[in-house]
């Protein structure tokens, strides 16, 4: 009897992808302590890539992990054309992922936004998944960002928004009591999720947004925006160091804050002079 698709590819997550993709997710998952027993998690599916892996990397974990935690598999849509809802659900069927898909008109209140259309979509869509997923009593969602995400979120911050700060691998929610943010996919690279999706002849949406939908990604490197800039940066420096992602990363991990001039938490703040004479005065003693 042939094989189902869905089949082929929850076996090649385990078996020729196990270094590359498996590893990875399984290693973010312990380092960071984000899957626990009886959790209820909703995971949130763009459509992309990163979102319909992690929803199988999930599934693969609740087949075979050491514990019992239930899944939800959500998807919003903002206001999508139907072509991409149609590939939404083309491809969930393939992967066999049942989602539940809820509609909001997010992509409306935003078109006429012109300061930071992105941001203010960003946080809304944030709430409605927090909202759904408490409505199905989740206590916890899931979403698919990577590695490469968060070094380049690292870079970003330094270099447009002068401060070092990085994206967690969970996050409390302030606004939703009881809910979790949590990122499985944290140390699987984008390049590893790129051949997956390629051997499988899978092809996913690259960005549904009404404002960008008509751009043409085969010149992505010559894109401008801030991400992809960031992106071209991190492959140039590769050229010299083919550790600079592996270092980026450690940076956030390795923070000597003696050797910092500033820094606050939970609304204080600390400058180096603060306490500057009396660290000298404790190293003469």
């Amino acid at each position: 009897m042939k094989r189902q698709k869905h089949s082929e590819i929850e076996r090649s997550i385990i078996k020729k992808y196990r270094k590359t993709i498996w590893r990875g997710f399984i290693k973010g998952v312990q380092k960071y302590d984000l899957i626990k027993e009886n959790d209820k998690i909703a995971v949130c599916i763009s459509g992309g890539k990163d979102s319909m892996l992690l929803a199988k990397l999930m599934q693969e974990l609740q087949k075979h992990g050491k514990f019992h935690f239930d899944l939800k598999f959500i998807v919003m849509n903002p206001g999508y054309s139907k072509e991409n809802l149609d590939k939404i659900l083309h491809n969930a069927k393939i992967l066999n992922i049942p989602i539940n898909v809820f509609d909001t008109d997010i992509f409306d209140i935003v078109v006429d936004i012109e300061e930071n259309p992105c941001y203010l979509c960003a946080r809304m869509r944030r709430g409605h998944l927090y909202s759904k997923a408490k409505e199905l009593g989740c206590n916890k969602i899931a979403l698919g960002h990577h590695f490469d995400d968060v070094i380049e979120t690292i870079l970003m911050g330094m270099i447009y928004g002068g401060q070092v700060q990085t994206m967690m691998p969970k996050l409390h929610s302030l606004n939703f009591e009881g809910m979790e943010l949590i990122r499985p996919m944290y140390m699987v690279r984008e390049e590893d999720i790129i051949a997956w999706a390629k051997y499988h002849n899978l092809e996913f949406l690259r960005c549904a947004c009404r404002f960008t939908e008509n751009i043409d990604y085969n010149n992505e490197k010559e894109s401008g925006s801030t991400r992809q800039n960031i992106k071209n940066l991190i492959r140039r420096l590769r050229e010299d160091n083919p550790n600079i992602e592996k270092n980026i990363f450690n940076s956030v991990e390795n923070v000597n804050l003696s050797t910092i001039i500033g820094y606050h938490k939970d609304g204080v703040s600390y400058n180096f002079l603060d306490d500057y004479d009396e660290r000298t005065k404790k190293k003469s003693l």
